[in-house]
């Protein structure tokens, strides 16, 4: 029997995205003129603001790398319509994750077809208040909108509108390059199937697209990806099988259990044997996807993020949903609610281990202290030495940290061997912070010392105090919350008690 579709008006898709939007930018309020945070300075802004002022497609206030650059034309294109602003820059970004939050819903409800109830309002929940979700949903980075097109691609190819997929993934990979896996995926089924290989060709216009970039790439910086150094990190490194294994752990982990997704998965498990749906051929493909997408940002990447999972989620979270149906009714609200509370504390409880910050609101409160060692070092008339990104927010004020920039020293890191090669010429002002929190101290325990000194050249950073003891400094001032500290060093002799302010 063949399954007749209604058919869903544009008005409807319309009041579905402009409530998500109002929502979004309703739970963001107060952050909406945070200042701009950690790759956001490094890259993507600067990136974005070279096509504004410009037109560049290749950054040059930034080291130009693979990154297509999709996001940074709506970054532009939004501040020649409304001004450049980080307001503007919030709001657009936004709106981009609101688009992800409709694809996902719409999602959600082709994948729980033939399940009692109304899952997808779970899924499009669960992702909303998923701590990584809302974060993202807000920071100029590429995840979020790669998880929205993901999202609509996969829907579309459920629905057997190939070609609208095809076209959709030419929106991805122009966006984030690893988006190539969507595609890649769909022409696979086509071609397995057998019943509609004529349509995989459409899938190869994705490809193309993203050739086309990676040739312009390479004509302009003599680089496939941008640049060697960031070929070498992101293809080469990764590599190691040690590196790949515990890459792909940690991936699972924060899949399967971190955040409380461990009561999803285990929701899952109990569902499979009951659910038939969930071996039906959508959920099938909707898995390949979803395991191709991960092994893909484990074997080409060399920062292990979470936010690279991100167009993993709507595919997870519908999981979870859908599979709750197998529950009575008692049981599914109780395990539900149970997630959705843990989903909620984990956007403010950090974990015992090292992780980055802009997995939970963490990030904000990275920003906040950023933000106020920027005003404290402001009052010295001294150079400040420090590391990325409180370089950035010291020198360069669109960044949203100080009205005028403030020379800055810039160093790659806390080593001691980066240390020691300013002895000759001491600072008179330092910056001193560590760049995950650690609570639990695992960071100096002989083992994580091994393993990470053997496989990922991790060297113990100096402390604020013995930076402060080798160079004779003043801890003027130091910020600590939750296992993350950062310190204003000053050298009296060599600073002398001039101030700005």
């Amino acid at each position: 029997m063949i399954q007749v579709r209604r058919r869903v008006r544009p008005r409807s898709y319309l009041t579905i995205y402009a409530l998500a939007a109002v929502v979004l930018i309703m739970a963001h309020a107060p952050l909406l003129r945070l200042p701009y945070y950690w790759d956001e300075t490094g890259q993507f802004i600067p990136a974005a603001t070279d096509l504004y002022n410009t037109g560049a497609l290749i950054a040059h206030s930034a080291t130009p790398n693979v990154h297509p650059p999709g996001v940074m034309a709506w970054l532009a294109l939004a501040w020649h319509l409304f001004g450049y602003s980080i307001l503007t820059t919030r709001i657009a970004m936004l709106l981009l994750a609101s688009f992800g939050v409709l694809a996902t819903f719409l999602l959600a409800i082709e994948l729980s077809r033939g399940s009692p109830g109304a899952p997808a309002f779970v899924a499009v929940t669960l992702l909303c208040i998923s701590p990584l979700s809302y974060a993202q949903s807000i920071l100029a980075q590429l995840d979020m909108p790669a998880m929205g097109f993901t999202a609509l691609a996969l829907l579309l190819f459920l629905q057997n509108r190939f070609r609208a997929s095809a076209m959709v993934c030419v929106a991805l990979v122009l966006v984030k390059e690893t988006g190539i896996v969507a595609p890649l995926v769909f022409a696979a089924w086509l071609l397995w199937e057998r019943e509609e290989r004529a349509e995989a060709f459409w899938f190869l216009m994705p490809f193309g697209a993203l050739s086309l970039w990676l040739l312009t790439l390479r004509h302009f910086t003599g680089h496939w990806f941008g640049n060697a150094e960031f070929t070498d990190y992101n293809i080469f490194f990764p590599l190691n099988p040690v590196r790949f294994l515990f890459a792909l752990l940690r991936r699972l982990y924060y899949l399967l259990i971190g955040s409380g997704h461990f009561i999803g998965t285990a929701t899952v498990l109990w569902a499979w044997k009951r659910m038939p749906l969930l071996r039906d051929r959508p959920w099938r493909v909707a898995f390949t996807l979803a395991v191709a997408h991960v092994l893909a940002v484990t074997v080409l990447g060399g920062a292990v993020l979470e936010r690279y999972l991100l167009p993993v989620l709507p595919i997870l979270y519908a999981a979870f949903a859908v599979s709750s149906r197998a529950l009575m009714e008692s049981s599914r609200r109780f395990v539900m609610g149970a997630l959705a509370l843990c989903l909620v504390a984990a956007n403010f409880i950090n974990p015992p281990y090292p992780f980055p910050f802009e997995n939970n609101l963490m990030f904000v409160t990275f920003v906040d202290i950023e933000r106020e060692a920027a005003f404290a070092a402001d009052t010295y008339n001294a150079p400040v030495t420090t590391t990325f990104p409180m370089s950035t927010a010291l020198a360069r004020p669109a960044n949203g940290y100080l009205m005028l920039p403030h020379e800055v020293h810039e160093i790659k890191d806390f080593r001691p061997a980066t240390i020691a090669a300013l002895v000759s010429d001491p600072p008179p002002l330092m910056i001193v912070y560590n760049t995950e929190t650690d609570p639990w101290h695992i960071r100096q325990t002989r083992a994580f010392q091994w393993f990470f000194g053997r496989y990922y050249n991790y060297e113990r950073p100096m402390s604020a105090l013995e930076i402060a003891q080798l160079f004779q400094m003043r801890i003027a001032r130091t910020w600590e919350t939750r296992g993350f500290s950062m310190s204003l060093l000053v050298n009296d002799e060599a600073n002398g008690p001039v101030f700005r302010r």
